[in-house]
C-alpha cells in the first residue's frame, strides 16, 4: 500500500517502515478517488487493517467511531494487547482479536467477539476476517471487518421477523385453501341429494371431527322442532338415529336454539352439568355454538357444534367458518325442500289422474305407483281397470314418454279412450280395441311414443279364469303360479301405439289358474342405466318368487321399492286367483 500525494477522506493509514502518524491513504489517480472515498465512508461497517505484525496500518472512520478513537488514533496500535479484553465479558466466550482468530492467513466469516474501545469499555461485535492479497505491500496482512453486534441483532431479527410473518401468511393461506376445498365438498354433498334426510346425515358427518366433536341439527317441521340428525367423533357415544334417543333437553342448548329460532344470531356458550343424559352430556361438551340455518328471512333450523372440555376451544375463524357452512347447508336444504312440495304437488296430482280399482268377484286386484325420486313432475305412466257388461274385467297399463303436464294430458287421454273403446265394444278382442285406439290416436292427437298393455279376465262358470292380451310396444306380462314358478306372457311383436294404424294387432289367450298371480309393470320396475333389460326382466322373475306369500299390495310395494330406477316412474298392477279351497 503505497500512498501518493492525494488523499482519500475518511481512511487513515500509515507508511510501511515509519512511525506512527496519521496520514490519509491515497487514492488512485482520476476518477478511482471518488470510487474509494465512497467505500470508506459508506461501508456502513467498521474496517482496519493490521500487518503481519498485528500493527494497525488502516482504518476507515466507521472502526474509529465503533472503537472511540479520535481520526488517526488507530494506526499503529498492537490490535491483539490494545483491542483484546483480559476476561469473559456479558456472558461471552474469551476471544481474541480478529487478526489472532484469522491467523493471519485464512478466511473468518460472521464471527462473535468482545472487544476494547478507547475508553476501555467493551463492545460485542460480528466480526469477520480475510488475508491481504501479497500484491498489497503487506504480506501476512489482514483486514477485519465490525459490526456492532446490536444492530446486527436488530437485521437479524428483523429478517426473523419477516420470515416468521410469511410463514403465518403461507400457513394462513394453506388453511384458508383447505376451508375452501372442504366447503366445496361439504356442498357437493349436499347438493347431490334432493333428500331432506340424506343431505342432513351427510352434513352432520362432515362436520365431524373436521370442525366439531359433536354436531347436531334441528328443523323446524310444521311448528314442531325436532332433532333430525347427529355425529358424534366417538360413534358409541349416541345412538345411531334421534328418533332412537328420545333424550331430555339441555336447558341452556334449548334455550340458545330459541333465541336463535326467534331471529338471534349465533348463539356459544359453555354448559353447565345438567344431571341428565341429554346431548350435551353424552358428548362431554365444553364448549358449544348454536348456529341459524336461515334464507332470507325463513329461519330453517338450527345446526349445533360442540367440542369436549379438553379439547381447543371455538375461536373467532371457527365460528366464521361455521356460519359459512350453515349458509350453504340453508340454501341446500332449502331445494331439498321445495323438491319435496313440487314432489308431492306431482304426486296428489297424478294419483288423482289414476282411478280406484273395483271390487272384482272372485278375485284380487291392487296396484302401486312410485314417481321418480330425482323429479318432481307428473309423468306419462297409468294403469286401469274397469268391469265390462257380462261379468269381464279389464286391465291395463300403459306409458307416454315425458315427465311432464303434457306426458300427463297424453296419458289421461290415451286412458280415456281406451276405456270407452273398450265399453262401446266389449265382444271385442283385446288386439281389436287397441287397433282402433291406434287409429283414433293417428287422427286425434299428435302421435307421441307411448306403450300398452291391454289384458281381459274372464271368469268361468266353475270359479276358473281365462286371460287374453294384447301388447303395443310393452314389456310383457308376468304369471307367477302358486307353486313359485314364473312366465313371461310373450307374443308377436307389435309397434307402439299409433305407429302403425292399419296394422292388424294379434291377441293371445292363457289360463289363469288358481293361486297364480298376473303382473303388469311399466318398464321403469327393469330398466336402469346401471343394468340392461334382460339382466332387470331376469331380477323380476326372482324377487316375484321370493316374494309370492305377501298380500298383493304389499308385493308390488315391495317389488317397486327394491327393484328398477328411481329416476323413472313405477306403475303396477296385478290380479291375483285366490288359491283352491279359499
Amino acid at each position: 500500500m503505497n500512498p501518493t500525494s492525494a488523499q482519500a477522506p475518511g481512511l487513515s493509514v500509515m507508511r510501511e517502515g515509519e512511525p506512527p502518524r496519521e496520514i490519509r491513504l491515497a487514492a488512485p489517480a482520476g476518477a478511482g478517488d471518488a470510487l474509494l472515498r465512497s467505500l470508506g465512508a459508506a461501508a456502513g461497517a467498521g474496517i482496519y487493517a493490521v500487518d503481519a505484525g498485528g500493527r494497525v496500518i488502516a482504518a476507515n472512520a466507521w472502526a474509529e467511531r465503533l472503537l472511540g478513537y479520535a481520526p488517526g488514533a488507530l494506526l499503529g496500535l498492537d490490535a491483539d494487547h490494545v483491542l483484546k479484553p483480559r476476561v469473559d465479558t456479558d456472558g461471552l466466550p474469551e476471544s481474541s482479536t480478529a487478526l489472532e482468530q484469522a491467523g493471519g492467513h485464512h478466511r473468518v466469516n460472521d464471527d462473535r467477539a468482545v472487544v476494547v474501545r478507547a475508553d476501555g469499555t467493551t463492545l460485542p461485535v460480528w466480526w469477520s476476517a480475510a488475508p491481504l492479497p501479497p500484491e498489497s505491500g503487506y504480506p501476512g496482512g489482514t483486514v477485519v471487518v465490525l459490526n456492532e453486534i446490536s444492530e446486527r441483532r436488530e437485521r437479524v431479527e428483523a429478517r426473523a421477523d419477516r420470515y416468521a410473518r410469511s410463514e403465518v401468511r403461507r400457513e394462513q393461506v394453506e388453511s384458508e385453501l383447505a376451508d375452501t376445498a372442504w366447503l366445496s365438498e361439504l356442498t357437493l354433498a349436499m347438493t347431490t341429494t334432493l333428500d331432506t334426510e340424506e343431505a342432513v346425515w351427510r352434513l352432520v358427518r362432515q362436520l365431524v371431527p373436521r370442525l366439531a366433536d359433536t354436531a347436531a341439527i334441528d328443523l323446524a317441521e310444521k311448528d314442531v322442532l325436532r332433532c333430525v340428525a347427529w355425529a358424534h367423533h366417538l360413534p358409541d357415544a349416541l345412538p345411531a338415529s334421534p328418533d332412537e334417543a328420545e333424550l331430555p333437553d339441555h336447558a341452556e342448548h334449548r334455550a340458545a336454539i330459541a333465541k336463535v329460532l326467534k331471529g338471534g344470531t349465533t348463539q356459544r356458550f359453555r354448559p353447565t352439568a345438567s344431571g341428565r343424559p341429554d346431548l350435551l352430556s353424552l358428548t362431554d361438551a365444553g364448549d358449544v355454538l348454536v348456529v341459524p340455518l336461515r334464507l332470507r328471512s325463513t329461519t330453517l333450523g338450527a345446526l349445533t357444534l360442540a367440542r369436549t372440555g379438553t379439547g381447543t376451544p371455538f375461536d373467532e375463524p371457527d365460528q366464521e367458518l361455521a356460519e359459512e357452512v350453515a349458509r350453504r347447508a340453508s340454501l341446500g336444504l332449502d331445494n331439498t325442500r321445495l323438491h319435496a312440495a313440487q314432489a308431492a304437488i306431482a304426486e296428489t296430482l297424478q294419483q288423482a289422474l289414476l282411478t280406484d280399482l273395483p271390487q272384482v268377484p272372485g278375485i284380487e286386484l291392487a296396484a302401486h305407483y312410485r314417481p321418480a325420486l330425482a323429479a318432481a313432475e307428473v309423468g306419462g305412466d297409468w294403469y286401469d281397470a274397469f268391469p265390462l257388461p257380462g261379468g269381464d274385467t279389464m286391465l291395463v297399463i300403459g306409458d307416454v314418454t315425458g315427465h311432464d303436464i303434457q306426458a300427463a294430458a297424453r296419458m289421461s287421454e290415451l286412458r280415456n279412450m281406451l276405456r270407452a273403446l273398450a265399453v262401446d265394444r266389449p265382444e271385442e278382442t283385446p288386439g281389436e280395441i287397441l287397433r282402433r285406439l291406434d287409429t283414433a290416436q293417428a287422427r286425434l292427437t299428435h302421435a307421441d311414443s307411448a306403450t300398452a298393455i291391454l289384458v281381459r279376465l274372464h271368469p268361468g262358470p266353475d270359479g276358473s279364469w281365462q286371460l287374453s292380451w294384447s301388447i303395443a310396444g310393452h314389456p310383457p306380462p308376468l304369471l307367477l303360479a302358486c307353486d313359485g314358478g314364473t312366465e313371461f306372457l310373450t307374443g308377436p311383436h307389435a309397434p307402439l301405439l299409433g305407429a302403425r294404424p292399419t296394422m292388424e294387432r294379434p291377441t293371445q289367450r292363457a289360463d289363469l289358474p288358481a293361486g297364480s298371480t298376473l303382473l303388469l309393470y311399466t318398464d321403469g320396475l327393469v330398466e336402469s342405466r346401471s343394468q340392461s333389460i334382460d339382466t332387470g326382466m331376469a331380477s323380476l322373475r326372482q324377487r316375484l318368487a321370493d316374494h309370492r306369500a305377501m298380500p298383493l299390495r304389499k308385493l308390488c310395494a315391495a317389488l317397486a321399492r327394491e327393484l328398477g330406477d328411481t329416476r323413472d316412474d313405477i306403475t303396477l298392477i296385478a290380479a291375483r286367483v285366490p288359491p283352491p279351497g279359499a
